[in-house]
């Protein structure tokens, strides 16, 4: 690290996490950065929860001392505190229709305020995340290579671009240029001076800038402490961008979005940008996203040449598909519309819960609800996984939050290393489905859908408590096998006193009524965040001025990652929506309905887990609901019933093998084979894969019926769950079961799950026939 003593006399906020992230195995480094606990808790004396709030330090991710570490302390403050003022000054005056003078106010068009939301979090994550992974052992700083002189070079182009687009700036607001229909025209046409000054003086130096510091980023190698010249130039390239497309963008030029008659600059503009994007994506979120969304922009300028329900009729250029890419049809269309609304409003509550330590509670109350119970610390993962992970907007962000803790204890009371995190992943993939945030989940289907939240949150508790029951049985069948016991009361914190502190829950409660009184979801998220640094007053983490600082800082850093994957996504909808390959394959879809409407949701099941492995949970749902959700409405299925049907699969992808990401830094924290965790968590969470489709068939499990009909299908359908566990753990009245009861009792658990009366009736007479069968065989009650 540094070795200059001024740097060394300023404090920084990340800096003594550095000797755990040395310390820790490289597992659990690249999985949970510091929170490794290789052995795991002391079963000694009490076990408490503590670090959970703390954020995970990612491999590849800089660790700043001095001054470097105040500088990125405040533009990370700075970029959330601005979308917490301007959301709150643009919603408050939106909703009342009075400007309230002394909230600020940020009068930004809508996609000017989405360019910038993107254009930030590129800044922020290109200084932050390096384009390699660290070793603990660098820390000595090496001098500027040639990657370093090359970057310095690049600088010229990237200013020589910014020169020209301020210069259209001026331009633009001198008042010179004709108006039409009162906005500005800006006609750059081919042979015309400023076609040229577009290419040559804006694009290409541009394009030169971005791609070459992208290349020589690979390459370049500095100190995890100090800022790299190739991340500088491409938070510069970004800024860039941006700028030229608020600019253009608020000129008569917008209407020619997607015409050959797009501005030549807009193109190269949304280029450079969707370069950025991947690369960022790439640091933040690992290479699926990146080829998946690599192969729909390879697609595009191939779909001409291509066969069946993939072909278009003419081919598209350069010019019109990336003149098209950077609107509100792709990038900054829905999942960067909620992104830059919902989503980082609620990384900006996670973050105030975080620095009021209400995460630690959680998991303390966790333990000492579920604790004793057999199996205990499994138990406790699904609960407190479950509290975290509808916060947490992503599955693999939940497993290192919590599993850090429950993991190594699950290990400790007798669960194999697979097997613990495989419960780990299972739970903390529940928790995207959890209500009332969903993960953000519950926010977008809104937006997509234009379904009222209160009506999407209503509808999402009965699939939640079935999924949660069903890992329960799981983890609980598993136990008693093993023989398993619970923790004692010694090693669990007093109930008594956490019950005490349930005031803790007040900001999640509020956020809850407030939404159901009628609040906007922007008011309602605002004043659970007030309400968390209001309620940390009676803790001894008192959130004062410093303190609040440190969350929109925290809040910051945590949102690149989701931002990165949702602008990312935006790539995938905009060659959706260009080229209509989604309308297409809705036309599959109705095609395979003819034959068999249940193949052809098996078939929409398939592709949404595709699309979905790889990403976060709001990535994924964007993404899939663009391409099968349209499929299932033209099937018959009701909207909010085919949406559900994908967001489950899309959050389900985190434990389907093979590209599991729940599952993979569950493994990491373990220690056991990613592939094999992922396919225990598979089977752990198999109950999942079946409740969507009992959407399809009970529409009652989504609150859509009389209140006997929604009882009645809850407890013929948790009955369900209940027998398919049995028959896949294989334990079945207190004893193990054979093959051919273990058979019987995944039949009888379909029948149930149903929904119809007559299959109801059939599954219960079933299960009381193998369970007088059972007691006839006899079977060994001796667990392993």
């Amino acid at each position: 690290m540094s070795t200059n003593d001024d740097e060394d006399k300023v404090p920084s906020r990340i800096d003594p996490r550095l000797e755990a992230i040395a310390a820790a195995s490289p597992e659990v480094r690249a999985a949970a950065g510091s929170k490794g606990l290789a052995e795991g808790p002391d079963l000694t004396g009490p076990v408490l929860a503590e670090g959970v709030d703390e954020e995970p330090v990612e491999g590849n991710r800089r660790i700043f001392l001095g001054w470097r570490a105040w500088a990125m302390a405040w533009m990370a403050g700075l970029y959330a505190a601005f979308h917490m003022a301007a959301l709150n000054g643009l919603s408050i005056e939106g909703m009342t229709g009075v400007e309230i003078g002394f909230l600020p106010r940020f009068p930004l068009e809508t996609w000017n305020f989405r360019i910038a939301h993107v254009a930030g979090a590129l800044g922020l994550g290109f200084l932050l995340f390096a384009p390699h992974a660290f070793r603990a052992d660098d820390r000595l700083a090496e001098g500027p290579g040639l990657a370093s002189w090359g970057a310095a070079l690049l600088f010229a182009p990237a200013l020589v671009a910014l020169w020209t687009a301020s210069g259209f700036i001026a331009q633009i607001g001198s008042g010179e240029l004709p108006q039409m229909g009162g906005l500005t025209t800006w006609a750059a046409f081919p042979g015309t001076e400023l076609y040229a000054a577009e290419v040559y003086w804006f694009g290409l130096p541009l394009l030169v800038a971005t791609l070459g510091g992208i290349v020589l980023g690979w390459l370049e190698r500095r100190e995890r402490g100090r800022f790299a010249w190739t991340d500088i130039l491409l938070t510069l390239c970004g800024l860039v961008a941006a700028t030229y497309l608020i600019a253009i963008y608020g000129t008569a030029a917008r209407n020619s979005v997607g015409t050959p008659f797009v501005p030549i600059g807009v193109a190269f503009a949304a280029t450079a940008s969707t370069a950025l994007i991947l690369e960022l994506t790439r640091r933040v979120a690992g290479l699926a996203l990146v080829i998946i969304s690599s192969v729909f922009l390879v697609y595009v300028f191939t779909a001409h040449v291509l066969p069946g329900i993939l072909a278009v009729q003419s081919p598209f250029t350069w010019h019109r598909f990336f003149g098209f890419l950077y609107t509100d049809a792709g990038i900054l269309g829905p999942t960067t519309a909620v992104s830059s609304t919902y989503i980082i409003l609620f990384i900006i509550f996670a973050a105030f819960l975080q620095a009021s330590k209400v995460g630690d509670y959680f998991v303390n109350f966790a333990f000492a609800c579920a604790g004793r119970a057999r199996g205990g610390p499994a138990k406790v993962a699904i609960f407190a996984s479950g509290l975290m992970g509808m916060i947490n907007g992503t599955s693999a962000g939940n497993v290192v939050a919590t599993g850090s803790l429950t993991i190594p204890l699950m290990k400790k009371v007798g669960y194999k290393p697979t097997t613990s995190g495989a419960v780990e992943a299972a739970a903390s993939t529940g928790g995207q489905i959890m209500p009332p945030i969903m993960g953000a989940g519950a926010f977008i289907m809104a937006e997509i859908t234009g379904l009222p939240y209160t009506e999407i949150a209503l509808a999402a508790i009965i699939p939640a408590i079935l999924y949660f029951v069903s890992v329960y049985f799981m983890v609980d069948f598993e136990a008693a096998k093993l023989g398993m016991r619970g923790m004692r009361e010694d090693e669990l914190p007093k109930f008594n006193r956490l019950v005490r502190q349930v005031y803790l829950f007040a900001p999640i409660i509020i956020l809850i009524v407030a939404l159901f009184m009628g609040y906007s979801v922007i008011r309602a998220g605002t004043l659970a965040t007030v309400a968390a640094a209001v309620v940390s007053w009676l803790t001894p983490y008192r959130m004062g001025l410093r303190s609040v600082a440190h969350a929109f800082e925290l809040a910051g850093a945590m949102s690149i990652q989701i931002i990165a994957v949702c602008a990312c996504a935006g790539i995938i909808v905009g060659v959706i929506s260009l080229t209509g390959v989604g309308a297409r394959f809705s036309s599959l879809l109705l095609g395979i309905a003819d034959t068999s409407q249940l193949l052809a949701l098996f078939f929409a099941m398939c592709i949404a887990i595709l699309l979905g492995m790889g990403m976060p949970t709001t990535a994924a749902y964007a993404v899939a609901a663009s391409v099968v959700a349209p499929g299932l409405i033209q099937l018959g299925i009701p909207q909010l019933t085919a949406h559900f049907f994908v967001f489950y699969f899309a959050v389900l992808s985190a434990i389907t093998p093979p590209v599991a990401l729940a599952s993979y830094a569950a493994a990491g924290i373990s220690g056991a084979n990613p592939m094999a965790t992922s396919v225990a968590s598979f089977k752990i969470g198999i109950s999942a894969f079946i409740v969507p489709f009992m959407f399809f068939y009970n529409g009652a499990l989504l609150g859509d019926g009389t209140w006997f009909e929604v009882i009645r299908a809850v407890l013929t359908a948790v009955a369900g769950v209940f027998l398919l566990s049995s028959g896949v753990q294989g334990w079945w009245v207190g004893a193990r079961a054979n093959w051919v009861v273990r058979a019987g009792l995944v039949v009888v658990a379909l029948l149930m799950i149903e929904g119809g009366l007559l299959s109801d009736l059939i599954g219960v007479g079933g299960a009381l026939a193998l369970f007088f069968l059972a007691r006839a065989m006899g079977g060994s009650a001796k667990p392993a």
